[in-house]
């Protein structure tokens, strides 16, 4: 389902990393049905082989961009790790392998932090733009009842972090610039597959992309450094 952002300017560029991913490409198809930008670019390993803990790669893409020559509105980093072929999310610290912990932090922080650092310099001086990194509610210090997760958890924490830092100095030079982190629910997709016996009934990936957007689409000044969740909730650090 197409969504239009209404306060962004009439015109732009907008920027989609992990677009292969599901939440990624629910937001990348979203974003290209709707009459909101000019263009709408996603980028992914799979695809043009952007790699995100690569920040020469990172960098390359960024002057990809530069180059189409189109005001940079929208930045969206959909990209996360929480569990995979050699790696499961830690049920204690007898766990904790600090391999494991680095590559979680690589991804899920130091990688969306260096997309901020090479994109964010894009982001026009006057009005509304928005550079948003898909975070997780488990990364809320103060949310954290259940403990585990120690890997996933500390770097999404990390990013909230990060994001928040960035978005102090993003203000200096463009006031109306937005940068947050914004946690989408559970989503069905690869990531959450093997956790959803929480109670928690997942949402369709274009769902989830809609509900992103409207957030995104209310987002102001005031926000800037944020963590909200899907509905536009604010969520504890």
């Amino acid at each position: 389902m197409a969504y239009d952002l209404a306060t962004f300017p009439p015109t732009g560029l907008a920027v989609v990393i992990g677009a292969s991913g599901g939440i990624g490409a629910a937001l990348h198809q979203a974003l290209s049905q709707s009459e909101g930008f000019d263009t709408v670019v996603g980028l992914s390993r799979s695809a043009d082989g952007f790699d995100l803990t690569d920040e020469a790669s990172i960098a390359q893409a960024a002057a990809s961009v530069a180059a189409l020559g189109l005001p940079l509105r929208l930045v969206i980093v959909a990209t996360g790790l929480l569990h995979d072929g050699a790696m499961q999310p830690e049920k204690s610290w007898r766990q904790l392998d600090p391999q494991q912990l680095a590559r979680s932090f690589a991804i899920n922080a130091t990688g969306p932090m260096l997309v901020a650092k090479h994109f964010l310099p894009l982001l026009p001086r006057e009005g509304k733009a928005v550079f948003a990194a898909v975070s997780a509610k488990v990364g809320s210090i103060g949310d954290n009842q259940l403990g585990g997760w120690y890997g996933y958890r500390a770097a999404k924490a990390a990013l909230n972090q990060l994001m928040h830092t960035a978005a102090i100095e993003l203000r200096r030079t463009r006031p109306e610039a937005i940068c947050v982190t914004l946690h989408p629910g559970t989503v069905a997709t690869g990531l959450s597959a093997p956790f959803r016996s929480s109670g928690h009934e997942p949402v369709a990936p274009g769902f989830a992309a809609e509900r992103l957007l409207r957030v995104i689409d209310g987002l102001g000044p005031a926000d800037a450094g944020l963590l909200l969740d899907h509905s536009g909730v604010l969520l504890p650090w």
